[in-house]
Protein backbone atom coordinates (compact mmCIF):
# COMPACT_ATOMS: atom_id res chain seq x y z
CA UNK A 1 0.00 0.00 0.00
CA UNK A 2 2.29 2.70 -1.31
CA UNK A 3 2.08 5.66 -3.63
CA UNK A 4 -0.29 8.57 -3.93
CA UNK A 5 -3.28 9.61 -5.94
CA UNK A 6 -3.86 8.98 -9.63
CA UNK A 7 -2.66 10.86 -12.67
CA UNK A 8 -5.13 12.37 -15.09
CA UNK A 9 -4.12 9.79 -17.67
CA UNK A 10 -4.77 6.88 -15.31
CA UNK A 11 -8.21 8.14 -14.39
CA UNK A 12 -9.18 8.75 -18.03
CA UNK A 13 -7.98 5.29 -19.05
CA UNK A 14 -9.94 3.58 -16.28
CA UNK A 15 -13.05 5.62 -17.03
CA UNK A 16 -12.96 4.67 -20.70
CA UNK A 17 -12.30 1.02 -19.92
CA UNK A 18 -15.14 0.87 -17.38
CA UNK A 19 -17.68 2.53 -19.63
CA UNK A 20 -16.70 0.36 -22.60
CA UNK A 21 -17.10 -2.78 -20.50
CA UNK A 22 -20.48 -1.56 -19.23
CA UNK A 23 -21.91 -0.64 -22.62
CA UNK A 24 -20.36 -3.34 -24.82
CA UNK A 25 -20.23 -6.34 -22.47
CA UNK A 26 -22.02 -6.25 -19.12
CA UNK A 27 -25.27 -4.51 -19.99
CA UNK A 28 -25.74 -6.57 -23.18
CA UNK A 29 -25.34 -9.74 -21.08
CA UNK A 30 -28.56 -8.88 -19.25
CA UNK A 31 -30.42 -7.13 -22.06
CA UNK A 32 -30.00 -10.11 -24.37
CA UNK A 33 -30.35 -13.01 -21.92
CA UNK A 34 -32.77 -12.06 -19.14
CA UNK A 35 -36.11 -11.01 -20.75
CA UNK A 36 -38.72 -13.78 -20.69
CA UNK A 37 -40.28 -13.19 -24.09
CA UNK A 38 -42.87 -15.95 -23.59
CA UNK A 39 -44.30 -15.19 -20.13
CA UNK A 40 -43.09 -11.69 -19.29
CA UNK A 41 -40.70 -10.43 -16.65
CA UNK A 42 -37.15 -11.71 -16.39
CA UNK A 43 -35.31 -15.02 -16.02
CA UNK A 44 -31.96 -14.58 -14.29
CA UNK A 45 -30.54 -18.09 -13.77
CA UNK A 46 -27.26 -18.50 -15.67
CA UNK A 47 -24.51 -21.08 -15.31
CA UNK A 48 -20.76 -20.49 -15.48
CA UNK A 49 -20.96 -20.31 -19.27
CA UNK A 50 -23.70 -17.67 -19.32
CA UNK A 51 -26.38 -20.17 -20.39
CA UNK A 52 -29.87 -20.38 -18.91
CA UNK A 53 -30.09 -23.19 -16.36
CA UNK A 54 -33.76 -24.03 -16.93
CA UNK A 55 -34.90 -22.75 -13.52
CA UNK A 56 -37.95 -20.51 -13.97
CA UNK A 57 -39.11 -19.50 -10.48
CA UNK A 58 -39.52 -15.73 -10.30
CA UNK A 59 -38.85 -14.11 -6.95
CA UNK A 60 -40.08 -10.59 -6.37
CA UNK A 61 -36.53 -9.53 -5.57
CA UNK A 62 -35.16 -10.64 -8.94
CA UNK A 63 -37.99 -8.92 -10.82
CA UNK A 64 -37.82 -5.65 -8.88
CA UNK A 65 -34.02 -5.48 -9.07
CA UNK A 66 -34.11 -6.09 -12.81
CA UNK A 67 -36.63 -3.26 -13.08
CA UNK A 68 -34.21 -1.01 -11.21
CA UNK A 69 -31.28 -2.06 -13.40
CA UNK A 70 -33.08 -1.33 -16.65
CA UNK A 71 -34.62 1.92 -15.43
CA UNK A 72 -31.39 3.25 -13.95
CA UNK A 73 -29.33 2.30 -17.01
CA UNK A 74 -31.87 4.06 -19.23
CA UNK A 75 -31.84 7.12 -16.99
CA UNK A 76 -28.03 7.22 -17.15
CA UNK A 77 -28.17 7.24 -20.95
CA UNK A 78 -27.26 3.63 -21.70
CA UNK A 79 -28.97 0.99 -23.81
CA UNK A 80 -30.15 3.10 -26.75
CA UNK A 81 -33.76 3.02 -25.53
CA UNK A 82 -33.87 -0.76 -25.11
CA UNK A 83 -33.40 -0.55 -21.33
CA UNK A 84 -36.37 1.78 -21.07
CA UNK A 85 -38.49 -0.69 -23.02
CA UNK A 86 -37.44 -3.55 -20.76
CA UNK A 87 -38.16 -1.46 -17.66
CA UNK A 88 -41.73 -0.89 -18.84
CA UNK A 89 -42.15 -4.59 -19.66
CA UNK A 90 -40.78 -5.52 -16.24
CA UNK A 91 -43.18 -3.11 -14.56
CA UNK A 92 -46.05 -4.76 -16.49
CA UNK A 93 -45.21 -8.19 -15.06
CA UNK A 94 -44.61 -7.01 -11.49
CA UNK A 95 -47.76 -4.91 -11.29
CA UNK A 96 -49.91 -7.68 -12.70
CA UNK A 97 -48.72 -10.50 -10.46
CA UNK A 98 -47.11 -9.47 -7.14
CA UNK A 99 -49.26 -6.78 -5.52
CA UNK A 100 -51.57 -7.92 -2.70
CA UNK A 101 -54.85 -6.23 -3.60
CA UNK A 102 -56.42 -7.03 -0.24
CA UNK A 103 -53.66 -6.10 2.22
CA UNK A 104 -51.19 -4.08 0.19
CA UNK A 105 -47.54 -4.86 -0.26
CA UNK A 106 -45.74 -7.32 -2.49
CA UNK A 107 -45.69 -11.12 -2.50
CA UNK A 108 -42.28 -12.75 -2.27
CA UNK A 109 -42.12 -15.59 -4.83
CA UNK A 110 -44.11 -16.53 -7.94
CA UNK A 111 -43.79 -19.17 -10.63
CA UNK A 112 -42.84 -18.39 -14.20
CA UNK A 113 -46.38 -17.34 -15.09
CA UNK A 114 -46.56 -15.05 -12.07
CA UNK A 115 -48.76 -17.21 -9.85
CA UNK A 116 -47.78 -16.51 -6.21
CA UNK A 117 -45.98 -19.36 -4.45
CA UNK A 118 -44.91 -17.54 -1.26
CA UNK A 119 -47.06 -14.63 -0.09
CA UNK A 120 -44.95 -13.52 2.87
CA UNK A 121 -44.12 -9.82 3.18
CA UNK A 122 -40.33 -9.54 3.35
CA UNK A 123 -39.13 -6.10 4.42
CA UNK A 124 -36.12 -6.20 2.11
CA UNK A 125 -38.40 -6.58 -0.91
CA UNK A 126 -40.80 -3.84 0.17
CA UNK A 127 -37.86 -1.39 0.34
CA UNK A 128 -36.84 -2.26 -3.19
CA UNK A 129 -40.34 -1.65 -4.48
CA UNK A 130 -40.15 1.99 -3.33
CA UNK A 131 -36.63 2.30 -4.73
CA UNK A 132 -37.14 0.68 -8.13
CA UNK A 133 -40.53 2.17 -8.95
CA UNK A 134 -39.32 5.67 -8.02
CA UNK A 135 -36.35 5.15 -10.33
CA UNK A 136 -38.66 3.82 -13.04
CA UNK A 137 -40.74 6.98 -12.97
CA UNK A 138 -37.68 9.23 -12.95
CA UNK A 139 -36.22 7.33 -15.90
CA UNK A 140 -39.30 6.85 -18.09
CA UNK A 141 -42.02 9.18 -16.77
CA UNK A 142 -44.28 6.11 -16.64
CA UNK A 143 -46.94 7.30 -14.20
CA UNK A 144 -47.43 3.76 -12.94
CA UNK A 145 -43.97 3.95 -11.39
CA UNK A 146 -44.92 6.96 -9.28
CA UNK A 147 -48.21 5.37 -8.24
CA UNK A 148 -46.57 2.06 -7.31
CA UNK A 149 -43.80 3.76 -5.34
CA UNK A 150 -46.32 5.79 -3.33
CA UNK A 151 -48.56 2.76 -2.75
CA UNK A 152 -45.53 0.80 -1.56
CA UNK A 153 -44.53 3.61 0.79
CA UNK A 154 -48.03 3.76 2.26
CA UNK A 155 -48.11 -0.01 2.82
CA UNK A 156 -44.70 0.08 4.50
CA UNK A 157 -45.55 2.95 6.81
CA UNK A 158 -48.87 1.41 7.77
CA UNK A 159 -47.66 -2.16 8.31
CA UNK A 160 -43.87 -2.36 8.60
CA UNK A 161 -42.97 0.73 10.64
CA UNK A 162 -42.45 -0.04 14.33
CA UNK A 163 -44.43 2.54 16.31
CA UNK A 164 -42.96 1.33 19.64
CA UNK A 165 -39.19 1.34 19.06
CA UNK A 166 -38.88 3.04 15.68
CA UNK A 167 -37.44 1.70 12.48
CA UNK A 168 -38.87 -1.15 10.47
CA UNK A 169 -39.74 -4.80 10.96
CA UNK A 170 -37.89 -7.46 9.01
CA UNK A 171 -39.97 -10.57 8.20
CA UNK A 172 -43.77 -10.66 8.12
CA UNK A 173 -46.49 -13.09 7.12
CA UNK A 174 -48.95 -12.47 4.31
CA UNK A 175 -51.18 -10.43 6.64
CA UNK A 176 -48.22 -8.28 7.79
CA UNK A 177 -48.10 -9.89 11.23
CA UNK A 178 -44.49 -10.41 12.37
CA UNK A 179 -43.15 -13.88 11.69
CA UNK A 180 -42.06 -16.09 14.57
CA UNK A 181 -38.93 -15.49 16.66
CA UNK A 182 -35.33 -16.52 15.99
CA UNK A 183 -34.61 -17.81 12.47
CA UNK A 184 -38.14 -16.89 11.39
CA UNK A 185 -36.99 -13.28 11.76
CA UNK A 186 -40.06 -11.74 13.34
CA UNK A 187 -38.25 -10.48 16.43
CA UNK A 188 -35.23 -8.99 14.64
CA UNK A 189 -34.22 -5.87 12.77
CA UNK A 190 -31.21 -5.45 10.52
CA UNK A 191 -28.95 -2.69 9.33
CA UNK A 192 -29.48 -4.10 5.84
CA UNK A 193 -33.20 -3.31 5.67
CA UNK A 194 -32.70 0.14 7.20
CA UNK A 195 -29.89 0.96 4.78
CA UNK A 196 -32.06 -0.05 1.85
CA UNK A 197 -34.95 1.92 3.28
CA UNK A 198 -32.61 4.92 3.34
CA UNK A 199 -31.77 4.51 -0.35
CA UNK A 200 -35.45 3.92 -1.17
CA UNK A 201 -36.56 7.09 0.64
CA UNK A 202 -33.74 9.01 -1.02
CA UNK A 203 -35.11 8.09 -4.44
CA UNK A 204 -38.71 8.66 -3.33
CA UNK A 205 -37.87 12.14 -2.07
CA UNK A 206 -36.02 12.87 -5.29
CA UNK A 207 -39.20 11.91 -7.14
CA UNK A 208 -41.74 13.79 -5.00
CA UNK A 209 -39.91 16.57 -3.14
CA UNK A 210 -42.52 16.05 -0.39
CA UNK A 211 -41.70 17.35 3.08
CA UNK A 212 -42.96 14.17 4.73
CA UNK A 213 -40.62 12.04 2.63
CA UNK A 214 -37.73 14.33 3.50
CA UNK A 215 -38.47 13.95 7.22
CA UNK A 216 -38.73 10.16 6.94
CA UNK A 217 -35.41 10.01 5.14
CA UNK A 218 -33.65 12.07 7.78
CA UNK A 219 -35.23 9.94 10.51
CA UNK A 220 -33.79 6.76 9.02
CA UNK A 221 -30.36 8.36 8.58
CA UNK A 222 -30.37 9.45 12.23
CA UNK A 223 -31.52 6.03 13.40
CA UNK A 224 -28.73 4.23 11.55
CA UNK A 225 -25.95 6.60 12.57
CA UNK A 226 -27.13 6.90 16.21
CA UNK A 227 -28.22 3.33 17.00
CA UNK A 228 -26.91 0.83 14.44
CA UNK A 229 -23.22 1.74 14.19
CA UNK A 230 -20.59 0.84 16.77
CA UNK A 231 -19.31 4.29 17.79
CA UNK A 232 -15.60 3.61 18.24
CA UNK A 233 -14.93 1.77 14.99
CA UNK A 234 -17.75 3.39 13.00
CA UNK A 235 -18.78 0.00 11.60
CA UNK A 236 -22.27 -1.43 11.44
CA UNK A 237 -23.75 -4.17 13.56
CA UNK A 238 -25.62 -6.64 11.35
CA UNK A 239 -28.72 -7.45 13.41
CA UNK A 240 -30.66 -6.19 16.41
CA UNK A 241 -33.55 -6.97 18.68
CA UNK A 242 -36.70 -4.94 18.17
CA UNK A 243 -35.34 -2.39 20.66
CA UNK A 244 -32.09 -2.05 18.65
CA UNK A 245 -29.98 -4.03 21.10
CA UNK A 246 -27.20 -5.53 18.90
CA UNK A 247 -27.42 -9.31 18.51
CA UNK A 248 -25.16 -11.91 16.88
CA UNK A 249 -26.36 -12.21 13.29
CA UNK A 250 -28.23 -15.33 12.18
CA UNK A 251 -29.55 -16.44 8.80
CA UNK A 252 -33.33 -16.16 8.46
CA UNK A 253 -35.55 -18.97 7.20
CA UNK A 254 -36.33 -17.03 4.05
CA UNK A 255 -35.86 -18.31 0.51
CA UNK A 256 -33.49 -15.82 -1.10
CA UNK A 257 -32.58 -17.92 -4.12
CA UNK A 258 -28.97 -17.89 -2.99
CA UNK A 259 -26.62 -20.84 -2.73
CA UNK A 260 -24.26 -19.72 0.06
CA UNK A 261 -25.06 -20.91 3.59
CA UNK A 262 -23.24 -20.24 6.87
CA UNK A 263 -20.60 -22.88 7.41
CA UNK A 264 -21.75 -23.92 10.88
CA UNK A 265 -25.42 -23.06 10.52
CA UNK A 266 -25.13 -20.82 13.58
CA UNK A 267 -24.73 -17.19 14.46
CA UNK A 268 -21.83 -14.89 13.69
CA UNK A 269 -19.83 -13.20 16.45
CA UNK A 270 -21.38 -9.93 17.58
CA UNK A 271 -18.30 -7.94 16.59
CA UNK A 272 -18.27 -9.19 13.02
CA UNK A 273 -19.20 -6.68 10.35
CA UNK A 274 -19.24 -6.48 6.56
CA UNK A 275 -16.66 -3.99 5.23
CA UNK A 276 -18.35 -3.94 1.84
CA UNK A 277 -21.79 -3.37 3.30
CA UNK A 278 -20.46 -0.55 5.45
CA UNK A 279 -18.87 1.16 2.44
CA UNK A 280 -22.11 0.72 0.49
CA UNK A 281 -23.89 2.53 3.31
CA UNK A 282 -21.26 5.27 3.16
CA UNK A 283 -21.80 6.13 -0.49
CA UNK A 284 -25.58 5.82 -0.22
CA UNK A 285 -25.44 8.21 2.74
CA UNK A 286 -23.49 10.72 0.68
CA UNK A 287 -26.03 10.41 -2.13
CA UNK A 288 -28.79 11.05 0.39
CA UNK A 289 -26.96 14.21 1.47
CA UNK A 290 -26.83 15.38 -2.13
CA UNK A 291 -30.55 14.72 -2.57
CA UNK A 292 -31.39 16.53 0.67
CA UNK A 293 -29.22 19.47 -0.37
CA UNK A 294 -26.97 19.05 2.67
CA UNK A 295 -23.16 19.30 2.67
CA UNK A 296 -21.35 15.99 2.35
CA UNK A 297 -18.93 17.27 4.96
CA UNK A 298 -21.64 16.86 7.62
CA UNK A 299 -20.83 13.14 7.63
CA UNK A 300 -17.14 13.28 6.77
CA UNK A 301 -16.05 11.53 9.97
CA UNK A 302 -18.67 8.82 9.54
CA UNK A 303 -17.31 8.15 6.06
CA UNK A 304 -13.71 8.26 7.28
CA UNK A 305 -14.23 5.67 10.03
CA UNK A 306 -16.07 3.29 7.72
CA UNK A 307 -13.54 3.51 4.92
CA UNK A 308 -10.52 3.39 7.22
CA UNK A 309 -11.83 0.15 8.74
CA UNK A 310 -12.27 -1.29 5.25
CA UNK A 311 -8.77 -0.21 4.23
CA UNK A 312 -7.22 -1.74 7.35
CA UNK A 313 -9.24 -4.92 7.84
CA UNK A 314 -11.37 -5.40 4.71
CA UNK A 315 -8.99 -4.98 1.79
CA UNK A 316 -6.70 -7.91 1.00
CA UNK A 317 -3.51 -6.03 0.18
CA UNK A 318 -1.68 -9.22 -0.72
CA UNK A 319 -4.13 -11.03 -3.04
CA UNK A 320 -6.55 -8.26 -3.90
CA UNK A 321 -10.24 -7.63 -3.32
CA UNK A 322 -12.32 -7.10 -0.18
CA UNK A 323 -13.28 -9.79 2.32
CA UNK A 324 -16.95 -10.63 2.87
CA UNK A 325 -16.68 -10.27 6.67
CA UNK A 326 -14.21 -8.97 9.23
CA UNK A 327 -14.12 -8.25 12.95
CA UNK A 328 -14.56 -4.63 13.92
CA UNK A 329 -11.08 -4.22 15.41
CA UNK A 330 -8.71 -6.90 14.11
CA UNK A 331 -7.79 -8.87 10.97
CA UNK A 332 -10.24 -11.45 9.67
CA UNK A 333 -9.82 -15.20 9.42
CA UNK A 334 -12.70 -15.38 6.92
CA UNK A 335 -11.12 -14.84 3.53
CA UNK A 336 -14.00 -15.55 1.14
CA UNK A 337 -14.77 -12.77 -1.33
CA UNK A 338 -18.25 -12.15 -2.69
CA UNK A 339 -19.10 -10.21 -5.82
CA UNK A 340 -21.41 -7.60 -4.36
CA UNK A 341 -18.99 -6.24 -1.76
CA UNK A 342 -16.44 -5.64 -4.51
CA UNK A 343 -19.03 -3.75 -6.54
CA UNK A 344 -19.99 -1.45 -3.68
CA UNK A 345 -16.43 -0.78 -2.49
CA UNK A 346 -15.50 0.50 -5.95
CA UNK A 347 -18.12 3.24 -5.69
CA UNK A 348 -17.61 4.03 -2.01
CA UNK A 349 -13.84 4.36 -2.18
CA UNK A 350 -14.10 6.81 -5.06
CA UNK A 351 -16.53 8.88 -3.00
CA UNK A 352 -14.21 8.75 0.01
CA UNK A 353 -11.27 9.86 -2.11
CA UNK A 354 -13.27 12.74 -3.62
CA UNK A 355 -14.51 13.87 -0.19
CA UNK A 356 -11.43 13.36 1.98
CA UNK A 357 -8.57 13.42 -0.53
CA UNK A 358 -6.62 10.60 1.13
CA UNK A 359 -4.54 8.54 -1.37
CA UNK A 360 -5.24 5.31 0.55
CA UNK A 361 -8.84 5.39 -0.66
CA UNK A 362 -7.72 5.60 -4.28
CA UNK A 363 -5.27 2.75 -3.65
CA UNK A 364 -8.09 0.67 -2.15
CA UNK A 365 -10.21 1.40 -5.23
CA UNK A 366 -7.42 0.28 -7.57
CA UNK A 367 -6.80 -2.87 -5.55
CA UNK A 368 -10.43 -3.96 -5.79
CA UNK A 369 -10.82 -2.76 -9.38
CA UNK A 370 -7.90 -4.85 -10.58
CA UNK A 371 -9.09 -7.90 -8.62
CA UNK A 372 -12.57 -7.60 -10.11
CA UNK A 373 -11.38 -7.49 -13.69
CA UNK A 374 -8.66 -10.10 -13.16
CA UNK A 375 -10.72 -12.61 -11.17
CA UNK A 376 -14.45 -11.89 -10.94
CA UNK A 377 -15.35 -10.87 -14.49
CA UNK A 378 -15.87 -13.88 -16.77
CA UNK A 379 -15.33 -12.39 -20.22
CA UNK A 380 -15.43 -15.74 -22.01
CA UNK A 381 -18.96 -16.35 -20.69
CA UNK A 382 -20.44 -12.97 -21.58
CA UNK A 383 -18.84 -10.67 -19.02
CA UNK A 384 -20.82 -11.16 -15.80
CA UNK A 385 -19.09 -11.85 -12.48
CA UNK A 386 -18.69 -15.03 -10.47
CA UNK A 387 -20.61 -14.93 -7.20
CA UNK A 388 -17.92 -16.10 -4.76
CA UNK A 389 -14.15 -16.62 -4.84
CA UNK A 390 -11.59 -17.85 -2.36
CA UNK A 391 -8.82 -15.57 -1.18
CA UNK A 392 -6.59 -16.21 -4.20
CA UNK A 393 -9.44 -15.64 -6.65
CA UNK A 394 -10.43 -19.24 -7.42
CA UNK A 395 -14.19 -19.71 -7.93
CA UNK A 396 -16.20 -21.20 -5.07
CA UNK A 397 -19.50 -20.57 -6.80
CA UNK A 398 -19.36 -20.29 -10.58
CA UNK A 399 -22.96 -19.24 -11.18
CA UNK A 400 -23.26 -15.99 -13.09
CA UNK A 401 -26.90 -15.44 -12.18
CA UNK A 402 -29.75 -16.79 -10.07
CA UNK A 403 -32.66 -15.43 -8.05
CA UNK A 404 -30.44 -13.37 -5.73
CA UNK A 405 -27.37 -12.67 -7.87
CA UNK A 406 -28.72 -10.47 -10.60
CA UNK A 407 -27.57 -7.38 -12.46
CA UNK A 408 -28.30 -4.98 -9.62
CA UNK A 409 -24.86 -4.71 -7.97
CA UNK A 410 -22.66 -5.17 -11.01
CA UNK A 411 -24.43 -2.88 -13.46
CA UNK A 412 -25.11 -0.22 -10.82
CA UNK A 413 -21.47 -0.32 -9.78
CA UNK A 414 -20.21 0.18 -13.32
CA UNK A 415 -22.66 3.04 -13.96
CA UNK A 416 -21.68 4.79 -10.73
CA UNK A 417 -17.96 4.05 -11.08
CA UNK A 418 -17.94 5.51 -14.59
CA UNK A 419 -19.76 8.62 -13.34
CA UNK A 420 -17.25 9.18 -10.54
CA UNK A 421 -14.20 8.52 -12.69
CA UNK A 422 -15.47 11.03 -15.24
CA UNK A 423 -15.91 13.66 -12.52
CA UNK A 424 -12.46 12.90 -11.14
CA UNK A 425 -10.90 13.13 -14.62
CA UNK A 426 -12.37 16.60 -15.02
CA UNK A 427 -10.65 17.71 -11.78
CA UNK A 428 -7.23 16.14 -12.42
Amino acid sequence: MTGGGPSAGEVKRLMERTESYLTDVLLPFWVERSPDAERGGFLTYFDEFGRRTGETTKTFLMQIRMLFTMASAHRAGYGGGRCGELARAGADFILEHYWDEERGGWYWIADREGRPLVKDKIGYGQCFAIYAFSEHFLATEDQRGREAALASYSAVMENMADSRYGGFLEIMDEDWQPAGPGPAGGDRKSMDVHMHMMEALTRLYEMTGAATHRRRLQEVIDLITDRMIEPETGTGYMQFGLDFRPLPAIDFDVEWGRDAEPEDGGSRPLDHTSPGHNVEFAWLLLHAMDTLGRPREDYAETIRKICDHCVEYGIDWECGGVYAEAPMDRPTQLTEKQFWQQAEVLVGMLDAYALLGEPRYWQAFRNVYDFVFDRFVVMEAGGEWYERLDREGNPIDRALGHAWKISYHTVRSMVQTTKRLRALAERC
